[in-house]
C-alpha cells in the first residue's frame, strides 16, 4: 500500500520530492517504494530523465486502476469510521438536483442541525446506482428501489426553457414549430438513454419537427447552464428550473407542459430510514422542496424509468 500511494502521488505531482512532502516521507523513501513496486511488477513505471520523470505506457495503464482503487478504499474507510454515527450523514445526490436545488439551500439544514456533519457525493446516473453505503439519496425514477423507503419530493412537469435574450431573436419563438429555426440543446448519455424532446414535441403537436441545429450534452446540468447562457432552448424540469424562472435567468417560451411519469425521490435503506439524523434531513428536504408524503415501501417490482442525464 505504501508503494501504491507513493506511485499515485508521484504521478499526480510528476515529482518524487513533492510526493514525499505530501506523504511525510523522504524523497529517497518514495524512490525506494516505487523501485520495489516496479520490481514486483517486473516492469518500469517511470522513465527518469535527469530530475524529471514521465510515465511509461505501462505506468499510464496502471495508474488508472491504482487511483480508482485508492479512492474506493479511502471512501470505504471513511464510511466504516462513521457508519453507525448519528453525527455524520451520508448523502448521495444526482448532479442536477444537487447543484440546482440542494446545495444552494443546504446552509438552512446546516444552521438548524449544526451537530450533524455532512458527507456528500454525486451519483452520475440512477441506472448505475446500486450502492447502499449512504443514509439518504436523491434519485430519479418511479419510486421503487428494492430494500429502500422512497418518498417523492414533488411532482414534475417538463417543458422548454431558454434565456430571455433568445426571445428577441428572429424568427421569434411563438409556437413549437419555430424551434426549427433555433438551436436546441439535447441531453443524451447514450444512444439508448435519450431526452424528452421527442415526447414533448408529440405532446405539442409537432412530432415531425426537425431541428436545424443541436447542441448535445451528456448530463442535464450542463444543458440547463447552456440555456441560461443563451446557447439555445433546453428541456427544463420544473423542480430544477423554478429558481431560474423566478430570477428571470430562464423563461418559458411556450405554455405547453408535459407531466412526467417519474420524479425525484428521497431514498433511504430500510434499516437507516428512521435514524434521527436521517429523519431530520428527509423532513427538511420535503418541507423545503415539496410536499410531505407517506413513504412508499420497497417492493420486488423493478419499474425504474432511469434517466442518466438527471
Amino acid at each position: 500500500m505504501t508503494s501504491l500511494r507513493a506511485f499515485e502521488a508521484a504521478v499526480r505531482y510528476s515529482s518524487f520530492s513533492r510526493a514525499a512532502h505530501e506523504l511525510n516521507l523522504t524523497q529517497t523513501a518514495i524512490s525506494h517504494a516505487i523501485k520495489k513496486l516496479e520490481a514486483t511488477l517486473g516492469t518500469k513505471l517511470f522513465v527518469r530523465e535527469g530530475n524529471a520523470i514521465r510515465l511509461t505506457e505501462t505506468g499510464h495503464d496502471y495508474i488508472k486502476t491504482v487511483r480508482s482503487t485508492l479512492l474506493d478504499i479511502s471512501e470505504a474507510t471513511g464510511r466504516a469510521m462513521h457508519r453507525h454515527s448519528e453525527k455524520t450523514l451520508f448523502v448521495a445526490c444526482l448532479p442536477a438536483f444537487g447543484m440546482r436545488r440542494l446545495i444552494p439551500n443546504l446552509h438552512e439544514f446546516c444552521d438548524t442541525h449544526p451537530e450533524i456533519s455532512l458527507r456528500f457525493w454525486t451519483v452520475l446516473t440512477t441506472a448505475s446506482f446500486s450502492r447502499r453505503d449512504y443514509d439518504v439519496a436523491v434519485l430519479y425514477g418511479a419510486g421503487d428501489w428494492p430494500g429502500c423507503v422512497a418518498e417523492k419530493i414533488c411532482d414534475e412537469e417538463i417543458f422548454p426553457v431558454c434565456s430571455p435574450k433568445l426571445l428577441r431573436k428572429v424568427p421569434r419563438l411563438r409556437k413549437p414549430q419555430d424551434l426549427a429555426h433555433h438551436t436546441v440543446i439535447r441531453t443524451a448519455y447514450s444512444f439508448i438513454l435519450q431526452d424528452d424532446w421527442p415526447s414533448w414535441l408529440e405532446e405539442a403537436g409537432a412530432k415531425d419537427l426537425n431541428f436545424s441545429n443541436e447542441i448535445t450534452c451528456d448530463l442535464l446540468l450542463p444543458a440547463l447552464q447552456a440555456a441560461v447562457d443563451g446557447l439555445g432552448v433546453a428541456m427544463g424540469r420544473s423542480p430544477l428550473v423554478s429558481a431560474d424562472l423566478s430570477a428571470k435567468r430562464l423563461v418559458e417560451p411556450f405554455s405547453i407542459r408535459m407531466t412526467s411519469k417519474s420524479a425525484f425521490y428521497l431514498v433511504s435503506p430500510v434499516d437507516r430510514a428512521e435514524a434521527p439524523h436521517v429523519r431530520a434531513f428527509r423532513q427538511w428536504v420535503l418541507n423545503r422542496f415539496g410536499t410531505v408524503r407517506t413513504p412508499v415501501p420497497a417492493t420486488a417490482r423493478h419499474r425504474r424509468r432511469a434517466s442518466s442525464q438527471r
